[in-house]
This record gives C-alpha cells, structure tokens and sequence, in this order.
C-alpha cells in the first residue's frame, strides 16, 4: 500500500504558543527594517488623522524628491485665467463634462489653488479670521480665497481684498432647509476646492457636510465632547476645541499655527496683524452720512457699544456681557470739550432715547455694516467702544482706542498687546461691564484728548 503521508497537509503549530515573527510575517514578504529606521520613527512628525489610517508613521525622512516635486513655496497657477463672460470660465466645467484632474506633483507639494473657508460667527467672529485669509495668501501664493458665512458674516468682507467669493450660508444652522443644504453641497463640489478651513464645531453631520464637497484637504474644529464621534472619520486634519463655545478663546486661533506650520524648505509663516480695506465710495458714502450728523473729519470720537437688542450691535459670541445702558455713555462723555462724541447706534428706534439722555443737539449715526463703520472709524479721531468689532477696526486702522470690558480676562483674549496697538484696556472689577468705574474710564479719556492726534 502506498504512504499517503505527503497527501496530508503540513500541520499547524500548536495554538497554545505564541507565534514567532516568522511564522507571522515571512521574511520574503516583510524584510526587517534597518536600523536607522528604527530609530526614526519615534521622531517622525505627527499624524495626519490617526482615524483614517492607524499604520500611517508620517512621511519617509529618507525619501528624496526629484526635480518634479520640488521644495518651496508653490508658483502662480500658470493656466488660464477664468472668462469673465462665461458662467463656467476656462477652469470650470459644467454638466457633462470631465472634471480637471490635478498633477501629482501638485498633490505631493500640497499646493493649494484654490480654497474655502467656513466661518462661523457674526461680524466680529468673521472681522478675526481676517489674519487667517491673510496667511493663506502669504503661504500659497496666487491661491483664490471663497468664504461661506451667515448673512451678517458675509457683509465684513467688503473690507477684505484677498476674498473672491462670499457666499451668505449659515453654517450654525442646525435644521437647515433640505434644498438650500443641497444646493450648497453642489456648489462647493463644482468649485474643485483643494483646501476647506472650517471654524464651526464639527460632529458627524458637519464632517458629513464637508466629505460631501469633496475637497482634497479637509480642516476643521471638532467637539471637545462625546459629539465629535465620527468626524475625524471624514476630515484630513482635527483641532479640538478648548470649550463648547469657540468665541471664547478671543483673538487667538489655534488653525493658524497649522495653516503657518514649516514644510520642508518652506519655514514657519508668522501670523500678520489684522488688516482692513475700505473703497473710496465707501468713504464717499460715510462722510456724507457724518457731516449730515454735525461733525467733521479728524473731529469727533465714535462710540460704540450702546445697549441694543440689534443684531448689527457687532458683538462677540464670547463676550455675550459688552454693552453699555445709554445712561453710562452719558455719564463718560458728558466733560469731553476738545472732540465732539459720534454715538453710534444699531437701530433707529434707539435714536429717541439718545437724544432724550445725552440731548436734542447730540450727534448720532445710524451704522450697521462694518465696511460703513470701518470707514466713520477711518476718518475719526479716536474710537471708545465696548467689546465690539469697532475695536478692532480701530486697531487695524491704528486709531487710538479705549476699549471697556466685563473683566480684565476678557481684554487680554480680545486685545492681546493692547499697548502696542495704541488701546487702553479698562475692566471692570465685579466682572459684569454695568459696574466698571465711571471716574476711571473719564480719566482714560481726559489723557485720550490731550493725545497729539487731535491736535
């Protein structure tokens, strides 16, 4: 009879022992690291997204690029420009039609074309993000900046240059209308963006949001909390949140040490200031408006911050505490001689109640939109607001502001190096700005006129 014995399978190993790293992973298959690279791998750069691959130890220190992916920041788009006579233009295509297909270079060296930003927020939240556009532009030259914002958020970037699209969207919308959602998933999608910035806190269904766009590189804020499951799941890059509000953390945004970070040959982008741009038929505009109110250019002080329940008050939404009673505003600018205070208000209901406190010979505006108000601050002597955008209006375009705040925490998140930025900080000492001490804003204001800029 004949032995069957080389018919049989060969046995397994015993499963009561371990396995041996041989047995696991054959060494023709996975050849065993050299030594150099062993150590490199503890000082390899952080991850990605851990979500989206766990194996994934960053990029190769060893690997060396050729002449096609080369360092550096990236050159301008040398395609053709968009047809201004066309819905489509020469780099959009409509319905039907294949989609560009971007380089592999491009996609290695990270270049970014074009990008879109979801700013969440009113106009002092969007008035912030001004030095991030700004840092994108620095960082990927010849890039086209688009901003998707609510509707009062849309309105600040009339004083913005480095935007080319403002889209009115409220991203904080948590029941959006279906048709209005959809019709906004598509238009981002037929824009071909390569970078999506997003300040919104992001769950699943905002992470959803942004997947579904289908931009190459997607950046957003994340939950500090159990809500945030799942989103790190749709998103190239995560940065969680300090608190459940956003707005709270002031003038500092931690996106914009990434959007700066230090790439290769390209060194770390240090953020610029905050900076505004006001047409001149803005200014036309607006210094018609004053003069009909009884000052004159260089000649007068704006107040801002009056007590309203407006939506166009400019506040922050992490300052809920930055308004003052009209009555207060009397009581600080009743001894001014040298300027003549311009109070601005956000509604016209709010004029009666103005002229009966401060009186009928008082100088009043009506203002809602930043670019109106950044071009009244433009032409003014100075600027005396609580906590609204129209300090930092004043600070990007150097006036000489004092700004009142609910609590001495507050003023250095909003205004950090107040000094620098010619801004005096006065907080009041019981924590709600109703209590601050009258006598020491006066005082403020007494050294603020004899300033050599009104002279």
């Amino acid at each position: 009879m004949a032995s069957t014995h080389h018919l049989l399978p060969n046995p397994l190993p015993s499963l009561s022992s371990p396995l041996s790293p041989e047995t696991r992973f054959p060494s023709h298959r996975f050849p065993p690291l050299p030594q150099s690279k062993r150590h490199n791998l503890s000082t390899l750069a952080k991850k990605k997204n851990p979500w989206l691959d766990p194996f994934d130890d960053g990029d190769d220190p060893e690997l060396e690029y050729g002449s096609l992916f080369t360092d550096g920041k990236q050159e301008e788009d040398p395609r053709l420009p968009d047809n201004p006579d066309s819905p489509y233009g020469f780099l959009k295509f409509p319905q039907g039609f294949n989609v560009e297909l971007t380089s592999l270079a491009s996609k290695v060296r990270g270049d970014v074309r074009r990008c879109c930003c979801i700013v969440s927020g009113g106009v002092y939240e969007n008035l912030l993000f001004f030095p991030a556009i700004q840092l994108i532009k620095d960082r990927y030259p010849g890039v086209q900046v688009d901003i998707v914002a609510s509707p009062r958020g849309k309105q600040t970037y009339e004083i913005n240059k480095n935007v080319r699209w403002a889209t009115a969207y409220d991203p904080d919308d948590y029941f959006p209308v279906p048709s209005e959602y959809l019709e906004m998933v598509g238009a981002l999608k037929n824009r071909y963006y390569d970078l999506m910035l997003s300040t919104k806190l992001a769950g699943f269904g905002h992470a959803a949001f942004m997947f579904m766009t289908s931009a190459r590189d997607k950046a957003s804020y994340v939950w500090p909390d159990v809500n945030a499951v799942g989103a790190g799941l749709l998103l190239t890059e995560t940065f969680t949140s300090p608190s459940l509000n956003l707005s709270e953390s002031g003038y500092h945004i931690e996106m914009l040490e990434w959007i700066g970070r230090p790439f290769r040959n390209v060194p770390r982008h240090p953020v610029p200031p905050l900076k505004v741009s006001i047409s001149k038929k803005v200014r036309e505009y607006v210094e018609e408006k004053y003069k009909k109110a009884g000052v004159e250019k260089g000649e007068y002080v704006v107040i801002h911050g009056i007590e309203s329940d407006s939506k166009a008050s400019m506040q922050s939404r992490g300052d809920p505490d930055s308004l003052l009673p009209i009555e207060k505003w009397a009581e600080i600018t009743k001894d001014m001689r040298d300027v003549k205070p311009l109070f601005v208000i956000p509604h016209e209901k709010e004029r009666e109640e103005v002229e009966e406190t401060i009186g009928r010979d008082s100088s009043i505006i009506f203002t809602t939109t930043p670019g109106q108000l950044a071009a009244l601050i433009n032409d003014s002597a100075g600027v005396i607001s609580t906590n609204t955008a129209a300090v930092q209006l004043a600070n990007a375009r150097e006036k000489k502001s004092i700004a009142l705040f609910s609590s001495e925490g507050k003023g250095k998140l909003f205004v950090p190096n107040a000094e620098e930025k010619k801004c005096v900080v006065i907080s009041s000492k019981s924590g709600k700005l109703a209590d601050i001490d009258v006598e020491t804003v006066k005082n403020a204001v007494n050294a603020f006129e004899n300033f050599p800029v009104f002279v």
